[in-house]
């Protein structure tokens, strides 16, 4: 965390009161006040994150990096963010930034591995990793940098690296489920059923609600010939995880060699559905494809109302698919048909609330759209996000 300055320290104990909204509200104050208080900012960016303010956290962070572009603290959190915000992408050239700046950050080292892990950069990965485990060596933080660098082992198909690393990280964090599970798979790739069994099942005493945890656990005892211990694993692992079809998979053959013949047969007809809605899930996904960009096709052309018919079709098969619904939504706008096209683009705002590109254009759009509609009647040129896909 940065460094504590006066009106910070007093948004600091609200913190360690539990009044987390005063300390927020507290840090605003700070910051209209004094836009240039670096400390505010990055503090209350990191609130926000673990809010799940993804628009405030970012913004605050990324302004308190403006302010001090040279503290690798500042970057790694701006890293942080995004990162746990799902955009590894945009998380890359923060860390990238905190190791240059401070390449003994064991911390961003361990980010900077995680990022390119995802990226499929397993060499570049594996490097920083091992950097960070370096650095970190025996502190309990190492675990999982450990646990990191297993993967990339296993991606790497050095297996018995990778269980060497798991067997670090259990250590230095005996109660790190993900590490015991993914160490029982190693151990059962060597072909060490007994050590993989002790494994699945520490794992899942660890955490009984992770359903990959379960799912290994079932199948190892269903492959040692103990089909009434798989079966109630398994049917805990399709209680988390209801469409997977590994796991029904799985539990309708533990079911069989339990002896509870109907009950499999069941689970099997019950996987037999799932396939074919998936199948028909699959020819939805590219018709609709296909359906919006030759809507798209037909707009370059400048036949609108055909586009149009395009992106409705397609909206029928994608409901759920936000770049079609921007189709649909500025097609519509652009034939006048303003009330349905703002319902649809504020239905795409809503689903993806911080997505700052769609925010702008249903930004432009009032300001173009009649008084009578809710708009400001300007005049312009609606513009589109995106569309072909």
């Amino acid at each position: 965390m940065p460094s504590q300055d006066k009106p910070v320290e007093q948004a600091w104990a609200l913190l360690a009161k539990g009044q987390r909204p005063q300390a927020i509200r507290l840090l605003y104050d700070i910051v209209k006040t004094n836009p240039n208080d670096a400390d505010a900012r990055l503090l209350l960016g990191s609130i926000l994150q673990e809010e799940g303010d993804r628009a405030g956290s970012i913004a605050q962070l990324t302004e308190g990096v403006r302010l001090r572009p040279r503290s690798a603290e500042a970057q790694n959190a701006l890293g942080e963010a995004y990162q746990a915000f799902g955009d590894g992408k945009a998380a890359r050239g923060p860390f990238e930034k905190a190791v240059a700046l401070n390449p003994r950050f064991a911390t961003a080292q361990t980010n900077l591995g995680l990022v390119l892990l995802e990226a499929a950069e397993l060499e570049s990965a594996g490097a920083h990793l091992d950097r960070a485990i370096e650095l970190l060596g025996r502190q309990e933080d190492a675990a999982y940098a450990h646990y990191l660098r297993a993967k990339v082992c296993t991606a790497q198909s050095e297996v018995r690296k990778a269980a060497a690393h798991l067997e670090q990280a259990v250590a230095l964090r005996p109660d790190f489920p993900e590490a015991w599970s993914d160490l029982g798979q190693a151990r059962k790739t060597l072909l060490d059923n007994a050590g993989a069994l002790a494994a699945f099942e520490r794992a899942v005493a660890l955490a009984p609600d992770d359903a990959v945890a379960q799912l290994r656990l079932g199948s190892e005892y269903l492959s040692q010939g103990q089909a009434h211990q798989a079966v109630a694993h398994l049917e805990q692992a399709a209680r988390l995880d209801a469409n997977d079809q590994g796991t029904l998979y799985q539990l309708q053959r533990a079911m069989r060699a339990d002896g509870q013949e109907e009950r499999a047969a069941a689970i099997k007809q019950k996987l037999a559905e799932l396939l074919r809605n998936k199948d028909e899930s699959d020819q939805n996904a590219v018709t609709g494809i296909e359906l919006n960009n030759q809507g798209a096709d037909l707009e370059k052309a400048g036949d609108l109302r055909g586009a149009l018919q395009k992106y409705r079709a397609a909206i029928q098969l994608l409901p759920d698919h936000v770049g079609i619904r921007v189709n649909l939504a500025i097609a519509l706008l652009r034939l006048g048909q303003w009330q349905p096209g703002l319902a649809e683009l504020r239905e795409a705002v809503r689903r993806e609330p911080h997505n700052a590109v769609l925010r702008a254009a249903l930004d432009d759009a009032l300001a173009q759209a009649p008084v009578e509609f809710g708009g400001q009647g300007k005049a312009g040129k609606l513009q589109k996000p995106g569309t072909k896909y």
